[in-house]
């Protein structure tokens, strides 16, 4: 069984407490002893002195644990301090002739309640300031550490949520297309229903917390191209280019399909005529570079006023991944338009 961290640091603090306690008992055993009194006598005294400022000490502490003082309420905690210490006093003047240590022990009792009342003052102040401040940033940790799961949490919500949206404008196309195929090609049909299940599956088991390799968004890809083909027949071409380095290379699933997505509605939608699709990767300084290109028509088509939910849906990805704004470019030249994107990979 794994111990509770706070529970260990708790116990990690007892501990020092309970020796720091030690150290000071046996350092007024020696002051006693110093003043001409046999061990005995010091080790009572030191004993019956320190018990009362231990419980204090406790209590200081207990109190701190549960509940902080705010920035007008430190002179309280002083006045707690000051009872504290009088207590210990008043304990120990009535405590020890209980024990007969003669009278010249009583003459120096009395005439050291002064410094003991110091001195109980600045132990249980000394504790009650090492106490606020422990506490305190104990609870600036754990407030950190709720703050931090519950921006993780709202991360991984909005992550999901932008997967999902993926989903529907695609699935309604080829749901349509199937629906076109059944009259006059059931076959081909048949074939995309499949394509579509195997996509969607896939696409169910992924996570954006586990990376995937370049290689195995290609094979994820290659689905969704050839459900695409299946819709726009010979009119849809790819090519895609990338070597060994890129295949292992780690991105997050599901990347690249808005991305393709978003060529195609581009460079498909407004003409009649074949369109290639370029998919190319590269490592550079670090990084995975995916560079996808498709023609198109600026007199119907306009990249360059917004290239829909994928791209806007991908920068949001990348930015709550790596929290970093650039790592995706556009660009349009001679009727091509690019998109690229660069992926961190671990050093």
């Amino acid at each position: 069984m794994t111990a509770n961290p706070t529970t260990t640091l708790y116990g990690k603090l007892g501990l020092a407490l309970s020796i720091g306690g030690l150290a000071w008992a046996a350092l007024q055993t020696y002051v006693v002893h110093s003043f001409g009194f046999d061990w005995y006598v010091a080790v009572i005294d030191s004993g019956v002195s320190v018990l009362p400022l231990a419980a204090a000490c406790w209590l200081i502490d207990n109190n701190l644990r549960y509940y902080q003082p705010g920035k007008g309420s430190y002179i309280n905690l002083v006045i707690w301090c000051v009872a504290l210490a009088a207590v210990c006093t008043v304990a120990v003047r009535w405590l020890m002739p209980m024990f007969s240590m003669g009278d010249t022990y009583d003459i120096f009792l009395k005439q050291s309640l002064m410094l003991r009342f110091f001195t109980s003052f600045l132990a249980i102040g000394w504790m009650a300031m090492i106490s606020l401040i422990w506490y305190v940033q104990q609870d600036q940790k754990d407030n950190e550490k709720r703050k931090s799961e519950a921006e993780k949490l709202s991360r991984d919500a909005e992550l999901y949520n932008l997967r999902q949206q993926l989903q529907p404008h695609f699935l309604f196309n080829s749901l349509n297309s199937i629906n076109a195929l059944i009259g006059f090609k059931p076959d081909e049909a048949r074939k995309m229903i499949h394509q579509l299940s195997d996509f969607l599956r896939g696409t169910l088991k992924k996570d954006d917390q586990q990376h995937v390799t370049f290689n195995e968004e290609l094979a994820h890809l290659n689905l969704y191209l050839d459900i695409e083909k299946v819709r726009f027949g010979h009119r849809l071409l790819t090519e895609v280019s990338c070597d060994d380095r890129c295949r292992k290379a780690m991105l997050p699933p599901l990347l690249l399909q808005p991305l393709v997505e978003n060529a195609i509605k581009f460079g498909l939608y407004d003409t009649t005529g074949e369109v290639t699709i370029s998919i190319r990767a590269e490592i550079e300084d670090n990084y995975l570079a995916v560079m996808v290109q498709n023609p198109f028509d600026p007199q119907t088509a306009r990249p360059r006023q917004g290239t829909g939910f994928g791209l806007s849906g991908i920068k949001r990805r990348l930015y709550l991944l790596y929290a970093r704004n650039d790592l995706v470019e556009t660009y349009t030249n001679d009727d091509i338009f690019t998109i690229m994107i660069k992926i961190p990979q671990a050093a």
